[in-house]
């Protein structure tokens, strides 16, 4: 598992843009998801339209920022890197904490949906957090 991981590193280091295109096609499925599905499955996930439109709010921007830095072809990536995996990280502390205000009316399939997507992006903010750290060329 942990050469697996590194071979991932390792490939994105070679072109560390990708990474910025990975975070931002996971936001816009996460958006894209919370929007169009969830909200229209308030009773089978058990938190309210709004309070789930507020969760996308966050993910668009998280969409828009990482897509820019992709397309803007940045000389110096990690300090735009550092600021998408610490929001990614307050993303997941918000998914959380909407879920424990919700803990009364949030459904099984509910939980298992939030977990599972914090899960993955814990995943990628690993990656990014490794990509940082490692001396790499500019792009």
């Amino acid at each position: 598992m942990i050469r697996h991981l590194n071979d991932i590193i390792e490939k994105y280091q070679l072109h560390p843009r990708r990474v910025f295109l990975v975070d931002g096609v996971g936001a816009f499925i996460s958006a894209i998801l919370l929007v169009s599905l969830l909200a229209n499955f308030e009773s089978l996930i058990g938190l309210p339209q709004k309070t789930i439109f507020s969760l996308a709010i966050p993910a668009f921007a998280l969409m828009v920022y990482s897509l820019s830095c992709y397309f803007l072809k940045l000389r110096n990536w990690k300090p735009f890197l550092t600021a998408v995996a610490v929001a990614n990280i307050l993303y997941c502390i918000l998914t959380v904490l909407v879920i424990l205000s919700h803990h009364e009316t949030v459904t099984v399939i509910g939980l298992m949906y939030f977990l599972g997507e914090i899960g993955i992006v814990l995943f990628i903010v690993g990656i990014e957090w490794a990509m940082i750290r490692r001396k790499t060329e500019e792009m």
